[in-house]
């Protein structure tokens, strides 16, 4: 059972990694507003996206192992060159400003532990998820991100420390309609089901995982190569697929569980919530010291796990789009650029981090643009995993391909009717 147990969790990998990165401490703040501001009645969306986020990882994940390129150099086959660099420029936009607010957010939950000023921690933690990609090889990086999985668990017991209507979760969570009230403001809502989406269905997490099956591929154990070709992709196929599902589940599990405590804790109290470390500070007079700091511990571990994604899928970007050697596979002499890419946007989203912004409006927005960039880059990705000249004999099923136009469909939707409502003053 045990060696049962072990052998499934290592083959888990670019998923499970994929999906824990995903509650990073800006996705952390957004939930966490999403429950203190609208209690329950955003918890239907972590239900919805958790089969659209299999759906579109898992083809973002085929398209990488199947041609062996990221999804930049795929996304060249199928879209003009202006197109490709406008998406990947947009990319990396979006992951430095992601980088910012997400070290900011461990600065600032380490301070409220260890006390002090934020700002020295801010740079020693910059610098930290620098030193992991530079100096740790391929292999210990993965592994030291898979343990980072762990820390997402901290959410759990935060839950467990407080008392759960389930009745009213469930309730206001698959009927939101019935929670509203007259302060609502149906543009507000629409905006934060746009972040809520934009931060659980994000491009660089498409980029990221599509890179890892590169990877993967490249380093395949010599003891899958023994097997017959058709056998091997089978094999390998079935793992994405059930790394993947695992992955996303346990993501959107671990999000909802935020939001949900959220609403409980923060719903109705006028808690000032600006970022992910003030709804930690939020929790204390309202849940104990224990809940507070469970999720202010998880806050620094889901960031040194979300900050090598977020730097590490742009580089890959970049380094696909200009064709430079890419990969953390590869030392530093052997890829510069790759590297330098991860040492610019960490640096930079550090140095903007100490910047002074309105923390919550710059998290909810940079998952909005996220929610807005993906759409187009979700397209390209059904266009590449229709693609017989590409995909060969994996082109995508009748169900990958009807669950990733839905995804891509329910981001437009959500994305206009934000446009709408914001238009019409909502």
């Amino acid at each position: 059972m045990a060696s049962g147990l072990r052998g499934f969790v290592r083959r888990l990998g670019p998923g499970l990694i994929t999906g824990a990165a995903d509650d990073d401490p800006s996705g952390i703040a957004t939930y966490s507003q999403a429950g203190a501001q609208f209690r329950f009645a955003l918890a239907w969306t972590l239900l919805l996206t958790t089969p659209l986020m299999i759906g579109i990882q898992l083809l973002s994940a085929r398209i990488g192992w199947v041609t062996g390129q990221g999804l930049a150099a795929n996304i060249a086959h199928v879209c003009p060159r202006w197109v490709t660099v406008t998406l990947v420029a947009l990319l990396v936009a979006a992951n430095t400003l992601n980088i910012a607010a997400d070290v900011a957010a461990m600065g600032e939950a380490v301070r409220l532990l260890a006390g002090g000023q934020s700002a020295p921690y801010v740079l020693a933690l910059g610098g930290l998820c620098v030193a992991m990609q530079l100096f740790f090889p391929y292999e210990r990086t993965v592994r030291l991100l898979k343990w980072l999985t762990l820390v997402l668990f901290a959410y759990v017991a935060v839950l467990l420390a407080v008392r759960v209507p389930w009745g009213e979760v469930a309730a206001e969570g698959l009927l939101p309609w019935t929670a509203w009230r007259d302060d609502m403001s149906v543009g507000a809502y629409a905006a934060m089901v746009v972040a809520v989406l934009g931060t659980t269905i994000s491009p660089y997490l498409f980029f990221w995982q599509a890179a890892q099956e590169v990877e993967n591929k490249r380093r395949a154990p010599l003891g899958d190569r023994t097997l017959p070709h058709p056998a091997r992709e089978r094999l390998f196929l079935r793992r994405i697929r059930v790394d993947t599902v695992v992955g996303m589940c346990f993501s959107n599990a671990v999000a909802l569980c935020i939001v949900v405590a959220a609403g409980v804790t923060l719903h109705g109290q006028g808690a000032h919530v600006d970022s992910a470390a003030q709804a930690a500070q939020a929790l204390r007079p309202v849940a104990g010291d224990f809940a507070f700091w469970l999720f202010a511990l998880g806050i620094v571990g889901t960031g040194l796990l979300a900050v090598p994604v977020l730097a590490g899928s742009a580089a890959y970007a970049v380094s696909e789009l200009l064709g430079w050697p890419g990969g953390l596979s590869r030392g530093f002499h052997e890829a510069r650029g790759f590297y330098g890419i991860i040492v610019a946007a960490t640096v930079l989203g550090t140095l903007g981090s100490l910047l002074e912004v309105d923390p919550m409006s710059a998290l909810v927005w940079s998952a909005v643009a996220n929610g807005v960039i993906a759409v187009p880059i979700m397209v390209a990705m059904l266009f590449i995993g229709q693609s017989r000249r590409l995909m060969g004999a994996h082109v995508m099923s009748r169900r990958l391909r009807w669950l990733s136009w839905l995804a891509t469909g329910v981001m437009a939707a959500a994305v206009a009717f934000m446009g709408l409502s914001s238009l019409l003053g909502g």
